[in-house]
């Protein structure tokens, strides 16, 4: 499938994690309004996978700081998670990439536990 600007990416089957800020105008409503609603034109590396992906559920947390690449370094160091699109979603950061596939569904207790142990907020 086309992304953009990173070009024609293959995606197994599985389940994908995405991980984002929402610190631009209108916050998180906005943000969610957006991801949950049809995008006419795609914006965001996002919009273009989900055209074929179902939305299954949302992890979040409303802080402050920036705890995208925080949260995208515990997914990429998550034994079962794999990147097949490198520099998806991390278009303003180092991180290698914001989108991580799995075979089975995350689980957020295994997410929340580990981002516990390096000190970061986790999802409610």
């Amino acid at each position: 499938m086309e992304i953009g600007r990173l070009g024609t990416i293959a995606f197994p089957a599985g389940y994908y994690a995405y991980v984002g800020s929402a610190h631009g105008p209108g916050g998180l409503a906005a943000r969610l309004k957006h991801h949950f609603g049809q995008s006419p034109r795609p914006h965001w590396h996002i919009d273009y996978l989900k055209t074929r992906a179902a939305i299954v559920d949302v992890w979040m947390a409303a802080h402050r700081d920036r705890l995208e690449c925080r949260w995208a370094g515990v997914l990429a160091h998550t034994d079962d998670s794999r990147t097949p699109a490198p520099g998806f979603g991390a278009s303003d950061c180092t991180c290698t990439s914001h989108l991580f596939h799995f075979n089975g569904n995350p689980r957020r207790a295994d997410f929340n536990r580990r981002l516990t142990e390096i000190g970061v907020r986790g999802p409610a």
